[in-house]
């Protein structure tokens, strides 16, 4: 089953076929800018102009910056508050004519890198962590997600710590690649005491450049760039479209479990 899978990103809406068996994109991306602001409607029409740029799909994955559950979008720190309770499954079903998957970006993220990157065959406790315009968490535990954490919204002297350490304030605040990775490092030490993980995989946008901070970084958990880059979040979604379609029992082999209740 050939799923269009389809990443809203706090800069851009990406999407691409994805053979959701094997994690592998079978045509180029194609992005447009994430509307500002970023409302309902205007993010379904950004995500509909994506899904014209391709055909021979019959099922879509979603994913979204914040909390989803059963199709609900139920956080909004990063887009529009008016997505706040909004019915994203049915919203961007009934605009695409066709069954639609939605989960969270960091979540569709890691559910992509345990299933085919890497963190593919580690059991434990795994945690992804992905650094863009904020922090998103995926958690695993011996390969099974635990699905909605939000781990970039921790606080570290009484902020959050996405306003200590995503890449987006990197950006603003011109940091250098030594700066940051001391508050990245800040960071993961503060999440380290709480969970303990195995792994820590770093994704979003700034694993391109892991090799300019990730050697800066000194903690206790093995520290790892994610393989599948800036792919990985619309991978996860349609593996998420895939698992969806085939019901619980219809996982492929290897594949992570996902909550399928998100379709409409």
């Amino acid at each position: 089953m050939t799923i269009l899978g389809i990443d809203i990103g706090g800069s851009g809406v990406k999407g691409a076929p994805v053979d959701a068996a094997t994690g592998e994109l079978l045509g180029e991306r194609f992005r447009v800018p994430t509307p500002q602001p970023a409302d309902v409607d205007s993010v379904a029409t950004a995500v509909a102009g994506v899904a014209a740029a391709f055909d021979g799909f019959d099922r879509i994955g979603v994913t979204f910056p914040g909390v989803v559950v059963d199709g609900v979008t139920r956080s909004a720190a990063n887009v529009d508050k008016s997505w706040i309770d909004a019915p994203a499954a049915q919203i961007f079903s009934d605009r695409l004519g066709m069954p639609v998957t939605v989960l969270n970006d960091a979540d569709a993220a890691g559910v992509a890198e345990v299933a085919f990157g890497a963190g593919r065959d580690q059991s434990g406790l795994i945690m992804m962590l992905t650094f863009g315009t904020g922090i998103g968490s995926a958690l695993f535990s011996d390969g099974v997600l635990i699905p909605n954490t939000e781990f970039g919204h921790v606080e570290i002297d009484g902020a959050d710590a996405e306003l200590l350490a995503s890449d987006r304030i990197r950006e603003a605040e011109d940091l250098s690649w030594e700066r940051w990775a001391a508050r990245v490092e800040r960071y993961l030490r503060h999440v380290e005491m709480l969970l303990s993980p195995r792994l820590f995989i770093v994704g979003g946008g700034v694993s391109k450049k892991s090799e300019k901070f990730l050697p800066l970084i000194d903690i206790r958990t093995p520290i790892v760039p994610a393989t599948l880059l800036n792919n990985a979040g619309l991978i996860g979604a349609a593996m998420a479209a895939h698992q969806a379609a085939a019901g619980p029992g219809g996982r492929h082999p290897g594949a992570v479990a996902v909550d399928a209740t998100a379709t409409r």
